[in-house]
């Protein structure tokens, strides 16, 4: 995680734009030194909308800024990111007059696999992310830059047991499903009405106590000689069957 005294970095056009499009609080933008394009435009319009101070540096300045990441020409020092709570992740789906859709976490530890999980949540309109503020990747600024934008739309609360809240969640008629080899094809799945999908850790998968608390167990059926899916890859498919059930054709 890329941190100052202050938070921590936002970098590239999408994040960036998202960012000061958002609530997000920002406390400075630099600009790529003799760049002239669209994206210093729009950000520089953006910023001054917002009363923000912006700092022209060189392109070495940024590549510090961003331990050679692929700013673009564009960072934003922000606050650290703000998380949610559970009841907030209900507040969502209530506000669109739409039965919860939510995704649980369990050990996701490549900040790229949370970014892209991001933003194929906000694709497909899950009202929330549940992650453990353990043993698991945290919002971070490559978070954000690999999300593209989504960090700003999809609320995410960090809690302490996941166990417990899958129990509470149980208790506020959330049906709670997760993964596994031996589920059920997830072609099958049908995620109307109140539902939480478990998404395990890349290597381990779901802890064995969450699998004793599901509801039901989907599977991704493979033909092929690998017989694993990266855990963001894994997540859209199984996203965008929820997504497919409750928004039929």
């Amino acid at each position: 995680m890329k941190r100052d005294e202050a938070g921590e970095f936002i970098y590239g056009h999408h994040a960036s734009v998202e960012a000061l499009k958002s609530k997000q609080e920002i406390n400075k933008v630099w600009v790529q030194t003799g760049l002239q394009d669209k994206i210093r435009n729009e950000v520089l319009q953006l910023a001054k909308k917002r009363g923000l101070v912006v700092q022209q540096a060189p392109k070495s300045k940024l590549d510090e800024l961003t331990d050679g990441g692929n700013h673009q020409g564009v960072v934003l020092s922000v606050a650290a990111f703000e998380y949610a709570s559970v009841d907030d992740l209900f507040d969502q789906a209530n506000q669109k007059n739409e039965a919860p859709f939510f995704l649980i976490l369990d050990g996701i530890e490549d900040p790229h696999n949370l970014g892209s999980i991001l933003r194929t949540a906000d694709a497909a309109g899950v009202h929330g992310i549940i992650i453990p503020k353990r043993r698991a990747v945290q919002l971070t600024a490559t978070v954000a830059k690999t999300s593209t934008g989504a960090i700003e739309h999809v609320p995410v609360a960090r809690v302490t047991n996941l166990a417990t809240v899958v129990e509470s969640l149980k208790k506020r008629g959330v049906w709670i499903f997760g993964t596994d080899m031996s589920g059920e094809d997830y072609r099958h799945w049908d995620a109307k009405g109140a539902t939480a999908l478990i998404i395990g850790n890349e290597g381990k998968g779901i802890s064995p106590l969450l699998k004793k608390k599901v509801d039901g167990m989907l599977t991704i059926p493979m033909i092929g000689h690998v017989q694993s899916l990266n855990a963001s890859v894994a997540a859209s498919l199984l996203i965008y069957q929820g997504y497919n059930s409750r928004h039929p054709l």
